[in-house]
């Protein structure tokens, strides 16, 4: 395994190398993380992992500042997976002084969900990963589906600039059903084990979703319930089209979209 702690160095590497998967990270690697990178490994020939806490996606700077982080960590989990290059950028070499800052917008029609509610976040988010395609000029890219509003809008962005595909790949969840996530590292044992009982209870409410013909109305009504029984607060709970991200009243093709915090900590999920 190969450490790139410039773009120099990651340079010096791909002008030699072909087939190559790339799976983004803010470290604080987990099972899936693992996944992500054992799908890459599978579909290409060489994987390239970055670590960088990207500042630029944080609309909040305290949740920066205690965003979960542990490099030695995640180099010994890599190591052992026998990823071939991990790419550790400086802000510098993401966001050079003397480059010009390219100001993604997100349509209005899609401003919604986490959108709505961490202003400038995808913006952020969109500008790393063309930093970052630019850079490693990835074949494929390996995302994972609990930030799905995510893998969308970067998928939109970057095949349509690149030659690169972007992967999507299943939520990995613990053995009560949570999704794994750096952010539970932050939670303590009583509020993981809250937050295990409250996905629990939003699949089922998906499957009762089948027989409501007013699923907004209901969501809204299940919503409050949902906040009073569990004491924490929901920040959006919509059913909306995967394809398109409208609001929906029919289950196929859809998806359930939750964000909600436990204290300060804010966990999103889709089923």
């Amino acid at each position: 395994m190969k450490v790139l702690l410039n773009n120099n160095d990651l340079i010096n590497v791909i002008k030699d190398i072909k087939n190559i998967g790339f799976v983004p990270t803010m470290g604080s690697l987990h099972k899936g993380h693992e996944s992500l990178i054992k799908e890459s490994q599978k579909k290409t020939k060489n994987t390239i992992v970055s670590i960088f806490v990207n500042p630029k996606q944080f609309n909040d700077k305290k949740d920066f500042a205690r965003y979960p982080k542990n490099q030695k960590k995640d180099l010994a989990i890599l190591k052992k997976l026998k990823v071939d290059y991990v790419f550790i950028p400086s802000v510098e070499d993401i966001y050079p002084k003397k480059s010009k800052n390219k100001n993604f917008s997100i349509d209005k029609n899609l401003n919604i969900l986490c959108a709505k509610y961490r202003k400038g976040h995808f913006e952020g988010v969109l500008e790393v990963m063309n930093r970052l395609t630019y850079l490693i000029k990835p074949n494929k890219i390996f995302m994972g589906e609990k930030d799905f509003q995510q893998f969308y809008l970067v998928k939109m962005l970057l095949e349509k600039r690149y030659s690169t595909k972007i992967i999507l790949c299943k939520t990995i969840r613990n053995s009560k059903g949570l999704a794994l996530s750096s952010r539970n590292k932050l939670l303590s044992k009583k509020q993981i084990n809250i937050a295990e009982k409250i996905v629990k209870t939003l699949k089922i409410l998906k499957i009762k979703l089948k027989r409501s013909d007013q699923i907004e109305k209901k969501l809204t009504i299940e919503k409050k319930i949902l906040e009073k029984k569990f004491n924490f607060k929901i920040q959006y709970l919509e059913l909306r089209n995967k394809k398109n991200f409208k609001k929906t009243n029919k289950l196929k093709n859809s998806k359930l979209f939750v964000a909600f915090f436990l204290k300060k900590i804010r966990l999103i999920d889709n089923f």
